[in-house]
């Protein structure tokens, strides 16, 4: 009973800030502008939090627990490579932003390679935006299924999604951006304290000393590799392993890529960073938020380690614990379901809905000011704001409705891809990431490409990314040598490396004749 009266007032709490929101939005006749950067108006550290709320979602909640209790905790040390992008950003992206007054960073590509460009970038980010925030509703999902059912059966998985949408799609509509934001803010304390409440509990039942439990964590991982490993190499006995997703040349590499286009060129993070008053009040928000991400994300490979302690050192406890998942995917679940005392299940699973929710509403909010700003609004002009505030309503609806579909889709993908939580959630990215940096980065850094080369950059960016996916790999690589198959595999950092430098030469070889820089 006290874990239902704790998700009641969680939920209770969401209703009335969602009905606020909705009345203040009436109240102030919400325009377009305002529903979608907020006029400009959004403190620093609100923006900073809602940045860390957007990037990190369902997936950190019970991802990076899995990833320090199947591994190590390396991917705390990925933050390196995004700390690397927030200065690029800081310098080169977010002033050029802000100096155009834009409010999609797809209007830059217009500026500099024409209306086509930017109208091809767009739809390649609604596109990759669906591949992406449709694998963490099916992520955010996965807590919901275990509440409502006690599974993850895909029937009730699919249930379980269309619910997670309804909510996320009525929410999202109460009040534009500037609900997204805040929310986020009480959306980030709610699942931060779950954390470090699990912390404590887990921490209370370690009978052994701490320097036992330090002992068994450096011996425990693969192997008897240690558990607290920061930066791998990724080399093995038959040399650099490709397949590696996570060591010190990924991190200064892929990773960096993936900071700065998730940052830089998906609208999810970048209206965040617009609803700030100046470019330097944006930029100092994207650095903050990155900087936020480090501790947070030691919180959950904290708790990812002491799950594995739990389950896998039973001895190092005050009591044996039950029978450890099957999956460990949901390890966090399971403990929560089985072994939290009462009330604090309710708070923690409350916390894994309330991660889910903050990447749901910001990918509706970016999807349906993409769509407006860069597609409706440029063919039918001269239409008044309520007008086009209407519209965005109606793209917030339709395009929650393709989420839940892709979600549904990722069920069987999931599966099928043997990636953990993590893996699968920043691999399916790629496909939109690598065609969108490459035409960014001849777009902010050289003279060269048009409106043709930016479209085929794209559309270069997309087949590279697809072509390296190990289930295509697999086809392509054999035909080729049918005799002796080809067995390299890239992991995802390295398909973006490679997918963003095949979209900026195609980029390249545009010969410049419709470069319009922004400074004119």
């Amino acid at each position: 009973m006290a874990d239902w009266l704790v998700l009641a007032a969680y939920f209770m709490l969401l209703v009335g800030s969602g009905a606020f929101f909705a009345w203040r939005a009436k109240r102030k006749r919400l325009s377009s502008e305002g529903y979608f950067v907020g006029d400009h108006s959004m403190p620093v550290w609100a923006v900073a939090i809602s940045i860390l709320a957007t990037a990190q979602s369902a997936a950190t909640f019970t991802g990076v627990p899995e990833q320090a209790f199947t591994g190590s905790i390396v991917y705390l040390s990925t933050n390196l490579g995004s700390v690397l992008a927030a200065v690029v950003l800081a310098i080169f992206f977010i002033p050029a932003y802000y100096r155009l007054g834009v409010t999609t960073p797809y209007q830059l590509l217009e500026r500099r390679f024409g209306p086509g460009a930017k109208l091809a970038a767009s739809w390649a980010y609604m596109i990759g935006r669906v591949f992406a925030s449709g694998s963490r509703v099916y992520i955010g999902a996965i807590p919901v299924c275990m509440a409502m059912f006690g599974d993850t059966s895909g029937q009730h998985m699919a249930i379980s999604i269309a619910a997670f949408m309804l909510f996320g799609i009525i929410y999202t509509l109460a009040g534009g951006i500037t609900s997204v934001i805040w929310t986020d803010v009480m959306q980030v304390c709610v699942y931060l304290g779950a954390a470090i409440v699990a912390i404590a509990i887990l921490a209370s039942r370690v009978s052994a000393s701490w320097g036992q439990v330090i002992d068994a964590l450096t011996h425990g991982g693969p192997d008897a590799t240690s558990k607290l490993t920061l930066f791998p190499t990724a080399m093995g006995a038959d040399g650099f392993r490709w397949n590696d997703e996570m060591n010190i040349f990924t991190i200064l590499t892929g990773f960096v890529l993936i900071a700065l286009a998730s940052h830089g060129t998906d609208q999810d993070l970048v209206q965040r960073m617009l609803t700030c008053k100046s470019a330097a009040a944006g930029s100092k928000s994207v650095i903050t938020g990155i900087l936020v991400a480090i501790p947070t994300v030691a919180i959950f490979m904290v708790l990812g380690l002491l799950l594995w302690v739990y389950y896998q050192r039973p001895e190092l406890m005050s009591h044996p614990p039950g029978a450890p998942p099957g999956k460990s995917s949901v390890v966090l679940l399971e403990f929560i379901m089985r072994e939290m005392p009462t009330g604090a299940a309710g708070l923690m699973i409350a916390g894994v809905m309330a991660a889910g929710p903050a990447g749901i509403n910001s990918g509706l909010n970016s999807m349906s000011s993409t769509f407006v700003s860069d597609v409706y609004r440029p063919r039918f002009r001269g239409r008044d704001e309520k007008h086009y505030l209407r519209v965005g309503r109606i793209a917030t609806a339709v395009w929650g409705a393709v989420l839940g579909v892709f979600a549904i889709l990722c069920i069987e993908w999931k599966e099928q891809s043997g990636q953990s939580i993590i893996g699968f959630v920043l691999s399916v990215m790629n496909f939109a990431y690598a065609g969108l940096l490459g035409v960014f980065f001849s777009a902010l850094f050289t003279k060269r490409g048009n409106t043709a080369s930016a479209i085929a950059a794209l559309f270069a960016g997309f087949i590279t990314v697809l072509a390296l996916r190990p289930e295509v790999m697999d086809k392509w690589t054999g035909w080729i040598d049918a005799e002796n198959a080809i067995t390299l595999r890239f992991a995802f950092p390295w398909q973006l490396v490679i997918g963003t430098l095949v979209a900026f030469v195609v980029c390249q070889i545009g010969g410049g004749k419709n470069v319009n820089h922004e400074r004119q």
